[in-house]
Order: structure tokens, then sequence, then C-alpha cells
């Protein structure tokens, strides 16, 4: 089924987020949590694609499962780094001759050791590029990243919207956020999508903290900002890995609240493969009166 498919105005969708492990013994454990995770019946589940799409073979190979074996919507990430054209297609036609109807096209990061992406010789520049290649050959559902803050690398946030702007006319679906953690940011890129004419759903990616550390790289990656006074609550226990947690968890709980009174098109969980918290979130909001 495609994700096009399920996303209804007015009815959040509900998503999480996994990576392939790099041993059997993590991909067999991260395969019972996704079999956990069936019963609550998310909207889809997406497969990242690995840094430098180093693990695009896991990614492929776990999609499949999670759509013939567990049966949920299952989305594979897809990236220009390190693949040409040929390849790229030679994975579409592999993920559609499964039976996989949809797509997150990216860019990508570059591999580790580099400091900025470089163009495979026969592949693409941009996400855009590789969108409008997918459009033109296949029937996939479209999905897409943005980015509330801007993308680290672009030269202003409205530079930045111009480029999504290109993104979306080439064939995109629907958007996902990069994750925030202050939803007045996200409320105002999404009035300035809106003003743009960009009217794809646009899901809001969120990511529980549980490590400070961990979430600090994160939000560094993808030009995040922490609130001052999250910040504070954060460091001042960020030896206690519990409590931590409990402050990681309730921060984003508030923030799925406040983004469903608000109409957000969905929610989409940054799992980091720990999907303890990110699965009571969900069944909170499930339970809760209101627009969720």
């Amino acid at each position: 089924m495609k994700i096009t498919d399920r996303l209804t105005p007015g009815k959040p969708s509900f998503s999480f987020e996994f990576f392939p492990p790099k041993t059997d013994e993590g991909f067999q454990q991260l395969f019972q949590v996704l079999q956990a995770l069936e019963p609550l019946k998310p909207t889809f589940v997406s497969v990242t694609f690995g840094a430098g799409g180093s693990t695009r073979t896991k990614t492929v190979e776990l999609v499949k499962r999670i759509r013939s074996e567990i049966g949920l919507v299952a989305m594979a990430h897809l990236t220009c780094v390190g693949l040409t054209r040929d390849e790229i297609g030679q994975i579409l036609d592999d993920l559609q001759g499964a039976g996989i109807e949809n797509v997150l096209a990216l860019r990508g990061d570059p591999p580790k050791g580099q400091d900025h992406f470089v163009r495979t010789e026969g592949g693409f520049d941009h996400a855009s590029e590789l969108i409008a290649f997918i459009r033109k050959g296949w029937n996939f559902a479209i999905g897409a990243a943005c980015y509330p803050e801007k993308h680290p690398e672009a030269l202003s946030a409205q530079k930045d919207l111009e480029a999504l702007k290109i993104k979306v006319d080439a064939g995109v679906d629907f958007l996902t956020t990069q994750l925030f953690f202050d939803n007045q940011v996200f409320f105002r890129f999404r009035d300035q999508v809106h003003a743009a004419g960009i009217h794809v759903p646009m899901i809001a990616g969120i990511m529980p903290i549980l490590n400070n550390k961990q979430v600090q790289r994160f939000a560094q990656m993808c030009g995040a900002s922490i609130p001052r006074e999250l910040a504070y609550r954060i460091e001042a226990v960020e030896d206690d890995e519990e409590a931590v947690r409990h402050i990681g968890t309730f921060h984003a709980t508030l923030q799925c609240l406040g983004l469903l009174e608000r109409g957000v098109d969905g929610i989409h969980f940054y799992t980091l493969n720990r999907s303890t918290a990110t699965r009571a979130i969900y069944q909170l909001l499930r339970t809760t009166p209101g627009p969720a």
C-alpha cells in the first residue's frame, strides 16, 4: 500500500523510523521490536539507507521482510551517495518487484571522513534530480526531507525554501521534517512552506532525548536547536540516564500533543532503534481525547 493512500486530511499519521543494524544479532533484535510494533498499527515504518549508503543491501532486505512477514506498510530510504543512475534503477526495480510502494528520496550525507557531498560519476547532485528520476520511471509514493531550521549547507533559509519548492515540484507526494525540539519553529516553517506554494502533507519529525551527548550530535548534524530551558534541565541530570529519559520523553510527549492540537499532518518518530519511549508516547496519544 502507498503511504499517500493512508494520509487523510484531519487524521494525523503516526510513523516510526529505524536503521539496519550492523550484525545479524542486532538485525533479529530489531525485527522483534518491529513485530511488537505491529499491534499498534502505525501508518508506516521507514528504514534508513545508512551513512554514505553503506547499508543499502540491508535496507532493502529489512523493508522486504517488514512488508512480507510483519505486514506493516514500509518505506525505504534511498540516497544519491556512491550510486550511479543504473545502480539506483536496479534498487528501485528490486523494491518494486518485492511489492514495496514507498521511497524516501534523499541526497544523503557524505560518507564518513568526507566534509562535503561529492556527486558519483553517472549519479545525481541533488535530491530533486533523484526524485524526478523515480517519478519518470517508477510508480512509488515519494517522500522527501525538509528542514524547519534550514539545511546546514544552505546559504539561507530562503534559499533552502526555494530548493524545497524545486524538490516538491519534481514529484514529491509528502514531506517529513528533520527533528526539532521547539514547536514554534515548526509552525513558523509550516507557514513559510504554505506561503511558498508547497501544499503536500508535511509530517513532523520527533526524537525523544534519551542521551544528551547523542542528541547533541544529531541536532548539530541536521541543524536543529535545543531550547535553552530544555538544555539546562537535561544538563543538570546528564549523568542520570533514567532522569534524562524521563525529561526527554515528557518533552517529546508535550511536543506531540501541541502539534496535534494545531492540526499537524502526522508525527514521525526517530527511534534510533530504541522504540520503547516512542511506543509509549504513541500509545498515550492514541488514548488521549482530541485530534489523535
